[in-house]
């Protein structure tokens, strides 16, 4: 998230601020149904801090440190999100490389078209950019590329954006169910859509949050996803996930607790700060 595209979108579902007057210059004119479930999502702002977790035998990454914050504001009909995300990587001779990524994205609530915006940096210079739009449909739905490439890419039926792919994981969870699989659209990369397979270990009853405790009252459960890459030949359910991201989610989309394994290595993310933001219509 080598490091792999997810390096910068681990947060799944994961969304940003946008400055008012682009939201709104954004916002479609006429409000559309937004998915059962949405109402409970709260806009908020997050702040994790992110340390290393383990390393595999073939890794030479010593040291992992950085810092992610996550912006989720409500624009009425759809969801204005900014994540950025920083990571200072140390090898074993001592070598650092600091990574980051801004990535913006406007999901409108019913869950059927995206604006997206990643721009990635090393050691202070940009490496890429991806900006575009898709709009989903019954049958899959296009996205439509301005950079790194002006193109167009067919999305599989069944694509979830990102803040839908949260509210049905939530549903999933509070249903009992313990898997989701869907194809899952997220502007982090030029090659389309990713599948997704998200293991859920089974609803919480709320409890007591000291720290935080607007979370207090609420449910949470705690998932694993995975992401494969759909032009793999091997098949996606049958090879190795590009990446994992593990975490907790409480029943208004705020995630507390974050672990993101990109194979070599893997990073703990937990949240430092957290602001329930106004919003809606």
């Amino acid at each position: 998230m080598p490091l792999r595209r997810h390096l910068f979108a681990a947060l799944l579902g994961t969304a940003c601020l946008l400055p008012a007057g682009i939201a709104s210059a954004l916002a479609p004119a006429q409000a559309k149904a937004a998915e059962p479930g949405a109402e409970a999502m709260a806009a908020h702002r997050a702040a994790y801090h992110l340390t290393l977790d383990r390393v595999r035998d073939n890794s030479d990454i010593a040291r992992a440190e950085g810092v992610m914050l996550y912006e989720v504001v409500d624009a009425c009909d759809a969801w204005a999100t900014r994540q950025r995300f920083t990571l200072m990587l140390t090898d074993r001779d001592g070598q650092q490389v600091e990574t980051a990524s801004d990535y913006s994205t406007y999901e409108t609530k019913d869950g059927r078209s995206i604006r997206f915006s990643l721009t990635q940096s090393s050691q202070g210079a940009v490496s890429q950019r991806v900006t575009g739009e898709a709009e989903v449909t019954p049958e899959g739905g296009r996205v439509r590329y301005t950079d790194p490439a002006a193109k167009e890419e067919a999305l599989p039926p069944g694509t979830l954006l990102p803040m839908l792919h949260t509210i049905r994981a939530l549903a999933t969870a509070r249903a009992g169910s313990r898997m989701l699989v869907a194809p899952l659209f997220d502007g982090t990369s030029p090659d389309g859509a990713q599948d997704t397979t998200t293991v859920i270990s089974g609803w919480q009853a709320a409890q007591p949050n000291e720290r935080f405790p607007v979370l207090s009252p609420l449910g949470s459960a705690r998932m694993r996803i995975a992401f494969f890459d759909r032009k793999d030949t091997s098949g996606g359910g049958a090879s190795a996930p590009d990446y994992e991201v593990g975490l907790r989610y409480f029943e208004n989309g705020v995630a507390d607790d974050l672990n993101m394994d990109f194979g070599e290595f893997s990073v703990d993310g937990k949240l430092q700060e957290l602001a329930i933001l106004p919003g809606g219509c």
